[in-house]
């Protein structure tokens, strides 16, 4: 009972406490005093009063009585307390930072400190202004997350990073150039350089090539080489140390050349033997996606992330280099699971408490990326050029655009960052934003491992190369080319009711192209043509016609569809004007039922309750919720972003049957659907019409078939106009996808970001683009082949030209003239009219270059431009021909390959021509006319 009572006792005032709260300054700083009272604040006006009475007074004051305000007044306005002048404050300023430091040395046995070494610091007074080291402070919090212009970027990955010596070093040596020493021999930043002396002069220094040497065409080197290989020299196992010395023997005299080649070759010891190559490095490791991975849960016992679903053997391959933090490039089909590899890079940075960068090239995978992250993950974040969610996010989803500026600014979310994902990576090829991607590999650091998505491309490894000699880091590629759901592709030539059943299939699952299909729909088209002659006349038109022909052929083909049950489809429609109006001729067509129309409009309200009342009211709105309804959907880059991203999250949901999109929905957006429908196989890239590339035409394909739905995907091109050439229809198909190209140029933001940094050159950038990889990644064999043949030639011997020899320099100069004099000959005669017009396919021509000396070949294609004239050749057989002339008849060669041009009876032209030779391509397919 006792107890109860001191429970329900009240607590004591604050007066009658022995303690006193003083507050010092506004900071919120305490400080307590053993003396009673009130608190009380060393500020003039007292403590601040609490947020109520705030509201309250400012209610009371300003709004309930406005005429107390003085308006006029100003005795009352501002308040100032005198500041006490303290000059000697301005003296008392920081210190230096201290530029070295005590470093003890102890025994290494022991530990006994047997004395200290004064150790001097590179990286004392950093800053984001100073320095590209990650061990600078970070800058300020506001600026964390996107730098600022006038920061350094971090050190880029791959360069060595200088030291203050190297530094020091490089001014010094731009600084003081010597303009009588070597700069009129050796260029500034070269290896080698010219010696200009005359000919008597005295033997040029090392390093330098006489010029008179090498324009004298007796001293190119070739046959003094061999001569004194064959007179055999002593020298190393790598034939580069011939003896030069002054007092060696002379040449044998001999009565004839002959017998002094006899000579020569009879007294030969020994060849040396051929230098050897230097090794070459590998960067881009070839994974074989087709092994299986049996210890996969015995390498990873806890993952860092788990599916649903047990993943591909290529998923396992790149889970596990990404468990060793190794760079990964997976190259596969559309839809095939490359954002399983994401997803587990995700889930392991999280886990390691770092920062991963999933970078897209468009908006709307951005959005969806983030709408499915922030699912699965919950700490993501998205940044685009308008919206900017929650940044501080350990995953962040942006823009390619958006991480340039990122490295250039200096963030310092590089700092955390462990992973960068780079999805859609063949968009690279895209010839207005592709330096963006090239910008951005060059300039990430060194601890930021690289995950590479994309689909299929030829060179792979090429640009895996690339980019694992630039980061100085092995990159692992893994693809496969085995598409989860097979695709089936299809002709449609129908119009109406009564011809929605003319599907003919073209490319089966297994890739086999039926040409019965298309001569059936070629067919079918021609007979419609003939009974519409029959009934309104001759002429008919081949080309596509206008929206009332586009209307009766999505009906035919949407009730063909719908019959089959091959609902969702994705049109694509190279054409904003002509989605919209595609989908707005469907007036009377309704693909949902009543709980589905219901779901919708649900949908719709809560979506729209965000815009204002007038907003809500726009044309685009009301047409757009209209269309929703009854299960069609438009998605292009004129519709509203709000409203774009309502289509994309009903289709997500199967709410939305029908899509017509242009190509951009295609760019990785995870929206599949059972069946995708091309309008046309020809597009507008913006400078001329053209047909669609494979790579282009398997991207929009891919989004064909749902991965556990479907047995297969399907795939329909509209026939509205004519059929398309059976050539063109297999070269889109079947061909092969473009290669990753370099689309690297100089901008004016990548030169005004690198001007501001002293340690970064825009030559650097340029040296280490793509365009420059093929001539550079075998810089090393060519300076040790240089240097080789450098030796090699300066061992060799000064030719004797006494005696029998006193002629060799002036029949080597009427050889070398009328070899010139041959290739001007033959050069005129291929120009002229009468050269060009023997050049027809058919021709048979002897080929003589590099490769092929005097071999048998036929012209195929002959296609010619405003500048030159490109011609398409087959070597048949690089057999010599003979010189009798009675051999000279009908001839028979094999075709090595390919093996449907084998066996054909070649006649022999009228006389030899020089020629360069073509390779063709596998699939390509060419007849040949043969001429006498």
């Amino acid at each position: 009972m006792m107890e109860t009572e001191r429970l329900v006792l009240p607590p004591p005032d604050p007066l009658d406490l022995p303690l006193r709260a003083v507050e010092l300054g506004c900071t919120g700083h305490w400080e307590l005093l053993n003396l009673p009272g009130a608190p009380e604040s060393s500020l003039p006006h007292g403590l601040p009063p609490c947020a109520p009475d705030l509201q309250q007074e400012a209610e009371q004051l300003f709004l309930s009585s406005p005429a107390w305000l003085p308006l006029h007044g100003v005795e009352h306005s501002a308040r100032k307390w005198q500041r006490k002048t303290d000059p000697w404050s301005l003296l008392a300023v920081l210190g230096a930072p201290v530029p070295s430091d005590l470093q003890a040395q102890r025994h290494p046995t022991t530990g006994q400190i047997l004395g200290y070494k004064e150790v001097l610091l590179e990286n004392t007074n950093l800053s984001a202004t100073t320095s590209l080291s990650l061990r600078r402070p970070p800058g300020p919090a506001s600026q964390s997350l996107w730098g600022n212009p006038t920061q350094y970027p971090f050190w880029p990955g791959g360069m060595d990073e200088p030291t203050i010596t190297d530094l020091n070093t490089r001014e010094e040596a731009e600084e003081e150039i010597d303009f009588e020493k070597d700069l009129l021999t050796i260029p500034p930043g070269f290896k080698k350089g010219m010696d200009f002396a005359p000919k008597d002069c005295p033997t040029p220094a090392p390093g330098l090539l006489s010029l008179s040497c090498m324009l004298e065409p007796l001293d190119l080197g070739g046959g003094d080489e061999d001569e004194n290989e064959a007179v055999g020299q002593p020298g190393g196992p790598r034939g580069d140390t011939v003896s030069a010395s002054p007092c060696s023997a002379p040449l044998a005299r001999a009565s004839s050349l002959e017998d002094l080649v006899l000579k020569e070759a009879s007294t030969a010891v020994s060849t040396p033997e051929a230098p050897e190559p230097p090794s070459q490095e590998q960067w881009a490791i070839p994974v074989d996606a087709t092994s299986p991975v049996g210890d996969f849960y015995r390498l990873i016992p806890q993952p860092a992330f788990q599916w649903a679903f047990e993943p591909d053997v290529f998923q396992k391959q790149a889970i596990l280099h990404l468990e060793r933090h190794d760079s990964v490039f997976v190259a596969a089909h559309t839809s095939a699971g490359k954002t399983v590899v994401a997803e587990y890079a995700i889930a392991l940075a999280q886990k390691h408490m770092t920062r991963t960068i999933y970078t897209s090239p468009i908006k709307a995978l951005s959005n969806q990326k983030f709408r499915d992250f922030r699912n699965t993950f919950g700490d993501v974040g998205l940044l685009t050029g308008d919206v900017q969610l929650h940044p501080e996010a350990s995953c962040l989803i942006m823009t390619t655009e958006i991480l340039r500026s990122m490295l250039y600014s200096g963030s310092d979310v590089i700092r955390d960052l462990e992973w960068v994902i780079f999805d859609e990576v063949h968009y690279i090829n895209d010839v207005e934003r592709g330096v963006v991607w090239e910008e951005v590999l060059i300039m990430l650091p060194d601890h930021v491992s690289i995950i590479l998505l994309s689909a299929t491309v030829p060179n792979a490894l090429e640009f895996a190369d690339w980019i694992g000699r630039l980061k100085r880091r092995q990159i692992y590629v893994i693809s496969t080319v085995t598409r989860p759901v097979p695709l089936e592709h299809y002709l449609f030539t129908g119009n109406s009711s009564k011809t929605q059943g003319e599907l003919f299939l073209l490319l089966d699952s297994r890739g086999a192209f039926h040409t019965k299909g298309y001569y059936a729909a070629v067919e079918a088209k021609k007979e419609r043509m003939s009974k519409h002659a029959q009934t309104f006349g001759a002429k008919q038109p081949t080309h596509q016609g206008g929206p009332a022909q586009d209307r009766g052929v999505y009906l035919s083909l949407l009730a063909s569809l719908r019959t089959r049950a091959q609902l969702p489809v994705v049109v694509f429609t190279f054409s904003r004007g002509r989605c919209d109006e595609q989908a707005s001729g469907l007036t009377s067509l309704d693909l949902t039922t009543s709980s589905e129309k219901s779901e919708i409009h649900l949908f719709l309200q809560r979506c729209l309750a965000r815009l204002r009342g007038s907003d809500r009211q726009l044309p685009q709105v009301l047409h757009m919720s209209e269309l929703l309804n009854r299960g069609l959907g438009v998605h292009h880059s004129g519709i509203l972003p709000i409203l774009k991203e309502i289509v994309e999250m009903l289709f997500s949901r199967g709410l939305v049957k029908v899509l017509f999109a242009t190509e951009t929905f295609a760019m990785g957006v995870n929206m599949p659907a059972r069946t995708v429908v091309f309008d046309s196989m020809r597009k507008h890239d913006g400078s001329t019409f053209r047909d669609l590339l494979p790579g282009e035409y398997v991207q929009m394909a891919g989004r064909a078939g749902r991965r556990g739905l479907d047995p297969t995907g399907t795939v329909i091109l509209l026939c509205k106009g004519r059929v398309p050439e059976m050539a063109d229809l297999h070269r889109m198909m079947m061909g092969k996808p473009s290669q990753l190209q370099s689309q690297f140029r100089l901008t004016y933001t990548m030169i005004l970001n690198l001007l501001r940094v002293d340690a970064l050159r825009v030559e650097d950038m340029m040296k280490r683009s793509f365009s420059e990889f093929p001539s550079r990644k075998d810089s090393k064999a060519h300076e040790q082949a240089l240097a080789e043949l450098t030796k090699r030639l300066g061992a060799l011997e000064e030719p004797d030209m006494t005696g029998q020899l006193v002629d060799l320099p002036e029949y080597y100069s009427w050889g070398e003239e009328l070899t010139e004099t041959q290739h001007m000959i033959q050069r005129r005669i291929m120009e002229s009219v009468n050269g060009l017009k023997s050049l027809s396919a058919g021709r048979v021509v002897v080929v003589k270059n590099q490769e092929h000396h005097n071999a048998l070949g036929v012209i195929l294609q002959v296609s010619s431009n405003s500048t030159s004239r490109v011609f398409t050749t087959l070597v048949l057989c690089d057999k010599p021909l003979s010189q009798d002339p009675q051999d000279r008849g009908p001839a028979t060669a094999e075709v090595p390959y390919p093996d449907d041009l084998v066996g054909f009876k070649l006649f022999l032209p009228e006389g030899p021509c020089d020629h360069t030779v073509v390779k063709l391509q596998p699939g390509d397919m060419a007849a040949i006319t043969t001429k006498p």
